[in-house]
């Protein structure tokens, strides 16, 4: 019996069976693509947050120990690769006597670096000239002595006296902020900067100058071999904090970890967090979407599986045995659909990620594919087995001979109860107290070494997709109850005579036509909302990366350099559209010292990008203007207006030093706005001036960066031709250099894989809920286009009924997945407001991809009207005699 309901199902149920199976396959391949993806991201992050670390430990001996017992007892640390010790000395200043002139610096470090110490940590130092072993000079050292490879310089150190030595090369130090840390004391307490003055002397020689010098101490630098390390960014940084934890009990105190690589997994980890949040965020609604899709497709033939439960039951099987039936079309749908949706899975891997597993290892790409094909079979299970049971015992024989319309008019308790509208209150209510002040999606507790989600956040905007959804399918109901004339004024031109009938049909059969109409719209807010936050993501990427850089290219000055506005001429190579000076000065506000930029308002535009949600108090142009029209007027950033309790109009005393007496001046200003946002500037505190104030106050109009305008384009030639052209004098940067080093390793993993994953199926799923579902409910609908035919309706007049519900389905459709789409993507970057840095001024609309989403709603709307048409003209007797 069961091989030949099987059979039967094949042969004469083949479309309803391809189109279930279709939704089950959408759905598991959404889940295995998406969370393979998800794995395969995170050990990324983890690769990416280990390779971008020089120094894995730097680990301080504290003083009274012995350096080589510390030595010792680092490398039998396990996981230990190597470890060297390095010498570091403090030195009050350096000197130089070059082409007649004596130049002097500030205080500095002098760092003993041991044999086979470039070799082992590579990327520690980068050789910008001369050799690149012997006394090596930092290149901001070199530039403050103009010193070169061959010239020799004076050291002084405390308790010695100065030391000469020759340079042999001139270096850059591309981690100083590690290599200079302090080891042991908090973020907080660490120098704001690393030392300007630098020298690298092999250990040797740093032996014999530094005998008998005040203030030297010894690190060893510990290369880790980070193999054996989980995936999980979170996994990872337990471990390796372990590790350092453990190194330290060892030690009895006579060492401290720097643990750099701890450092940089910690950053990934949170980014790793934010990923998860995505995939939940973005993807999980997919899923779900196409297990309602697959739920609404079992149902549109749920009227016909009743019938035959009904003759089933009449010639006598037993419930057990017409559970075991649908149990089997349960199967069926679910054994083919997940197997089905695994080779798309697989097959989306293999085309946009090069290899099936999307990068993940062999084990979780096991996982995420079982329970991919796990939730499959059971979305089958419940769209097929569990209604077909509760037919068996709610629904008589009787009852099976009429339509399911006539079952019950009664409204869904839902709408009695109100649920939508309490939904979306409760949506909006939890939405404000989410992105209220303070609100931090992922929370780091002080002193606590793991992170946390704050997932009730996620309520949100679960609750308004639901309540949304709710909401179009009440609206649809009453429309398509209380609207019979509107309906049939909209039907007229299509169906003539008819009109009324049709209007009446559609009345009937209401609820699979909400039903349709709530599945496109929730289909198309998908697409519409992943779209807009994935667009709006790589906006928000690209005016990080252009924040930070400050433009296309961008020249910087070393700390001290007396670069003339003039020089601005010499930078205008083939390329250059535009170069524009910017100062940058330090100044003092209390004893707060701050970073001081200063423009030149009328032109500083043509070389950046200045958005007006950078400011507050004005509009871009506005408050550039105001410091333009009174120069002594100042731009404050949001902390300092905090911290010092700051109103328009007030005078702000800014104490700036005096190129000409090198002593501080108080140099007064206006508090005219807030500049939240500033290319080149810091994230926290900074002020922004008119340049020729600062120049004439100062004595100096020395700039401190140039930036370049090359209309977007050749940025990495110019930047390679300007680097040639000025060697060590100047650093050089791009911004497609930066937009790689500036972003959080989720940028560096690349959004677009997961966009292209997702919007790929968003499409599939617009097109699937727009046509499968209205195909089927055409389908099942023969017997009444054959009634209606003999008793005299048209080609033209049946033509006509499947155009216009199909023309209610596509326009309420995509007119409320708009409305839910455009409500979800505000809420959705609101509540990621911290995946964005900046946050963004406002919604980047892919426009070409969602025209794309709504053409394949519609072409798979009229393919199915079209097909519903065509199976209209056969002839009514053959049809009855089927049926």
């Amino acid at each position: 019996m069961i091989t030949a309901w099987a059979r039967g199902l094949t042969r004469h149920r083949a479309g309803r069976l391809l189109a279930a199976l279709a939704g089950i396959a959408l759905a598991v391949a959404l889940i295995a693509a998406l969370g393979s993806f998800l794995t395969a991201s995170k050990a990324t992050m983890t690769q990416r947050a280990l390779r971008s670390v020089a120094v894995d430990w730097q680990v301080q001996v504290q003083p009274a120990a012995d350096p080589n017992t510390v030595l010792s007892l680092v490398r039998t640390t396990p996981a230990t690769r190597a470890a060297l010790p390095v010498g570091y000395a403090h030195t009050t200043g350096f000197a130089a006597r070059v082409q007649g002139s004596t130049q002097t610096t500030g205080p500095g470090m002098a760092l003993g670096l041991p044999d086979g110490y470039r070799a082992l940590f590579p990327d520690a130092i980068r050789t910008l000239s001369g050799s690149p072993n012997g006394v090596l000079l930092a290149q901001q050292t070199a530039s403050n002595l103009h010193a070169a490879p061959g010239d020799t310089i004076g050291i002084h150190f405390p308790g010695i006296g100065v030391r000469q030595v020759k340079v042999d090369g001139v270096v850059d130090l591309p981690q100083a902020d590690s290599l200079f840390q302090t080891v042991g004391a908090p973020a907080q307490s660490q120098p704001t900067a690393p030392p300007d003055n630098v020298v690298l002397l092999p250990a040797g020689k740093f032996a014999s100058l530094t005998h008998g010098a005040t203030g030297v101490t010894t690190q060893i630098h510990v290369a880790r071999d980070n193999a054996g390390l989980p995936s999980d960014p979170a996994a990872a940084f337990t471990s390796v904090t372990g590790a350092a934890h453990h190194l330290e009990a060892r030690s009895s105190g006579t060492a401290l970890v720097g643990n750099n690589v701890g450092a940089a997994l910690d950053s990934a980890r949170q980014d790793a967090l934010y990923a998860q949040i995505l995939f939940l965020f973005l993807g999980v609604p997919g899923a779900v979407l196409a297990a309602a899709l697959t739920a609404s497709v079992a149902s549109a033939g749920g009227e016909r599986r009743r019938q035959e439960q009904g003759l089933l039951r009449l010639r006598g099987l037993r419930p057990t045995q017409i559970t075991a039936l649908a149990g089997l079309e349960a199967a069926l749908i679910g054994l083919a659909g997940g197997l089905a949706g695994l080779g798309i899975a697989a097959l989306t891997g293999r085309l946009a990620f090069g290899a099936a597993s999307f990068g993940a290892s062999a084990g979780t790409f096991a996982v995420w594919y079982g329970i991919a094909f796990v939730l499959g079979v059971a979305v089958a299970a419940g769209a097929v087995l569990i209604p077909a049971l509760r037919d068996l015992h709610t629904v008589t024989v009787a009852d099976t001979r009429k339509e399911a319309g006539a079952l019950s008019t009664r409204n869904p308790w839902w709408m009695r109860y109100g649920l939508d509208f309490l939904l979306l209150v409760c949506s909006w209510l939890i939405f404000r107290a989410s992105s209220g002040n303070q609100y931090a999606l992922v929370l780091a507790p002080e002193g606590v070494p793991s992170l946390s989600v704050s997932y009730w956040a996620f309520l949100g905007p679960a609750l308004l997709w639901i309540g949304a959804a709710l909401l179009v399918w009440r609206l649809t109901l009453l429309a398509l109850t209380h609207g019979r004339p509107a309906l049939a004024r909209l039907a007229r031109p299509l169906t003539a005579t008819l009109a009324g009938t049709t209007a009446a049909v559609l009345a009937r059969r209401r609820r699979p036509l909400a039903r349709s109409v709530v599945l496109l719209a929730l289909a198309v807010s998908f697409a519409l909302s992943t779209a807009v936050f994935n667009a709006t993501y790589k906006q928000q990427a690209e005016v990080d990366a252009r924040l930070t850089n400050g433009a296309d290219v961008t020249v910087t000055e070393p700390p001290g350099a007396r670069i003339p506005p003039a020089a601005a001429g010499t930078l205008k190579v083939s390329g250059v559209r535009h170069v524009e000076p910017l100062q940058h000065r330090f100044a003092y506000v209390g004893s707060d010292l701050q970073d001081l930029y200063g423009v030149r308002p009328d032109t500083i535009a043509q070389a950046t990008s200045l958005q007006d949600a950078y400011f507050a108090g004005g509009t871009a142009h506005q408050l550039m203007r105001k410091l333009a029209q009174r120069p002594d007027n100042l731009l404050v950033s949001v902390e300092t207006v905090n911290d010092f309790q700051l109103s328009p109009g007030d005078t702000v005393n800014l104490r700036i030093q005096d190129a000409r007496t090198k002593a501080l001046r108080t140099v007064p200003f206006h508090y005219a706005g807030i500049a939240k946002e500033f290319p080149t500037a810091p994230k926290d505190s900074f002020f922004v001036a008119n340049a020729s104030y600062i120049s004439k106050t100062t004595g100096s109009d020395a700039v401190g960066a140039f930036l370049l305008d090359t209309g977007g384009t050749h940025q990495k030639q110019i930047a390679a031709h300007l680097r040639h052209q000025l060697g060590t004098a100047a650093t050089v940067t791009d911004l497609t250099q930066t937009r790689g080093t500036v972003g959080t390793s989720l940028t560096s993993v690349d959004l677009a894989g997961l966009t292209r994953i997702e919007l790929a199926f968003a499409v599939l799923l617009a097109a699937g809920a727009g046509g499968l579902v209205l195909a089927l409910g055409l389908a099942e609908r023969r017997r009444t286009f054959a009634i209606a035919t003999v008793l005299g309706a048209t080609t033209r007049q049946l033509r006509g009924m499947v155009l216009t519900e199909a023309l209610i389905l596509a326009a309420a459709g995509l007119a409320g997945g708009a409305l839910i789409g455009w409500a979800l993507s505000e809420m959705l970057v609101k509540v990621l407001t911290g995946v964005f840095d900046p946050p963004p001024a406002s919604l980047s609309v892919p426009g070409s991809y969602l025209v794309l989403t709504a053409l394949a709603a519609l072409i798979a709307v009229t393919a199915a009207a079209l097909n519903g048409i065509r199976r209209a003209k056969r002839p009514p007797v053959e049809e009855l005699r089927d049926l």
